[in-house]
């Protein structure tokens, strides 16, 4: 059969993470490559006891349809136990369950953005939320991310110049791939600069309750005051990816249009996974939990930072981060950075990812790979970072 696909699929490529989750199911193969949290990081007794309960005592709310907005006792615990340290929920705001963030990001788009649009980001960004974008036929404009957030010069330029600039998509804290955060001073100047420009923020946050070093900075959304901005969190790193539960704080004129989008791609996100985060809300200490989680990233972090440090700081660069999951490398010039990721997985067997699987522009360029911490034993991240120290002394680095 000579199929005659839908043009708006003649840009999306699949995605090179999900391309080297080939490699995993070889047993000797150490994952870098991954964003899954930690199997520490499940809370398996609570939502063992939790499921249970619900199927005991009200299975048919469990099994039945749902509302397309999300379960409302879900989104009053969200308000009230996850955004309540800061002023996200404005007076004209609301909450929508979405299944995962990723589904938010995507009907975000959707809601905003015609074909030829341009959703301005960070370079790089998440690939999940950049093949979202491409698959409403958008074009994506990636600005320079710099240490402490988006390069402010290029962003302003990239407004001035361009017309139909419909979003900026930002991942703030503990940016996935880099692992880099977002200063203050860059929040409040993007979001100026939204105003200036009459453009809207979707404002990507899966990792901000990851934090295990420094100070918490506010988000953005606490700081908008117009509705210009969309916040999107997940339960995927706090809680369960498996669950499929996401939510969207925006203006709920915004919303409306997000309600109608969801009804026609999945009609409501699983009641069984709502009620099961709701009742993880509302019987756990959400702030112990959160504790753990970052006590667990925390030494996986240190670990490896402590690896790099010891036998690769006077070969590569690389990020130092404050929380999340991600570790973003930077190889010398010389160094061909595909051919070094093909060796690392195949040779050396030690899965990262090829940096420019994270690149908004077919036309950019980057000496770049990306590892994560929270996967990986302590025991694979030691004998993982011994093994690319072996494979760059091979390049007589």
């Amino acid at each position: 059969m000579d199929y005659k696909f839908a043009s708006r699929l003649g840009n999306l490529q699949a995605s090179a993470i999900r391309e080297i989750f080939k490699y995993a199911s070889d047993p000797e193969v150490i994952f870098f490559a991954a964003g899954n949290p930690s199997v520490e990081a499940f809370p398996k007794d609570e939502i063992k006891n939790i499921t249970n309960d619900i199927l005991t005592q009200n299975p048919v709310k469990a099994l039945q349809y749902g509302n397309s907005e999300g379960y409302i006792s879900l989104r009053n615990s969200i308000k009230n136990v996850i955004l309540n340290k800061e002023d996200i929920v404005k007076e004209n705001d609301d909450i929508i369950i979405m299944s995962g963030a990723q589904q938010g990001i995507e009907i975000s788009c959707k809601v905003l953005c015609n074909k030829e649009d341009i959703v301005v980001c960070e370079n790089p960004s998440f690939v999940g939320s950049l093949n979202s974008f491409k698959s409403y036929g958008v074009n994506l404009l990636g600005i320079t991310l710099e240490h402490d957030g988006i390069c402010l010069e290029e962003l302003e330029e990239a407004l001035k110049n361009n017309k139909n600039i419909k979003m900026i998509y930002l991942i703030p804290n503990f940016q996935n791939p880099t692992g880099f955060t977002m200063s203050l001073e860059k929040r409040k100047a993007v979001l100026e600069l939204a105003k200036k420009y009459n453009v809207m923020i979707l404002e990507d946050n899966p990792y901000g309750d990851l934090r295990f070093k420094g100070n918490h900075i506010p988000s953005i959304k606490s700081m908008d005051t117009e509705g210009r901005v969309i916040y999107c969190g997940s339960f995927s790193k706090i809680l369960s990816p498996g669950l499929r539960v996401g939510y969207i704080v925006a203006d709920k004129d915004f919303l409306q249009k997000v309600v109608i989008c969801k009804q026609c791609s999945d009609v409501h996100t699983s009641m069984l996974s709502q009620l099961i985060c709701n009742e993880f809300l509302q019987r756990v200490d959400y702030q112990k939990h959160i504790s753990k989680l970052q006590q667990i990233y925390k030494n996986k972090s240190d670990l490896m930072l402590r690896e790099l440090n010891d036998k690769l700081s006077d070969k590569i660069e690389y990020s130092k981060p404050e929380g999340g999951l991600f570790i973003w490398c930077t190889l010398p010039d010389n160094i061909p950075m595909d051919d070094f990721c093909k060796k690392a997985v195949q040779e050396k067997k030690v899965a990262v990812v090829p940096g420019k699987a994270f690149l908004p522009q077919d036309n950019l360029s980057t000496q770049s790979f990306r590892i994560n911490y929270s996967t990986p034993t302590d025991e694979e991240i030691i004998k993982g970072v011994s093994l690319l120290k072996e494979l760059l002394e091979e390049y007589n680095i």
